[in-house]
């Protein structure tokens, strides 16, 4: 897959012409990898809740209601 000029002129000329048409967007991440940002989102939050103690979760539980509700 050929990469995005450098030259700033240049990508301003290609991202003109992606969007009128004239020319196809041949580099975007989304079209190699559509599910690639939710993977780690999706791990992430069942490996830390398996990590922490129920009295860590309550801590932290605490903190975000204070945070939420605490407020004057």
């Amino acid at each position: 897959m050929p990469a995005r000029p450098r030259n700033p002129s240049e990508l301003a000329k290609q991202v003109f012409d992606i969007g009128i048409g004239d020319a196809e967007d041949t580099v975007s991440d989304l079209k190699r990898h559509p599910a690639k940002q939710r993977k780690g989102g999706l791990k992430g939050g069942a490996a830390r809740a398996k990590a922490l103690t129920s009295e860590e979760r309550s801590a932290i539980a605490r903190k975000a209601a204070q945070a939420r509700w605490g407020k004057d």
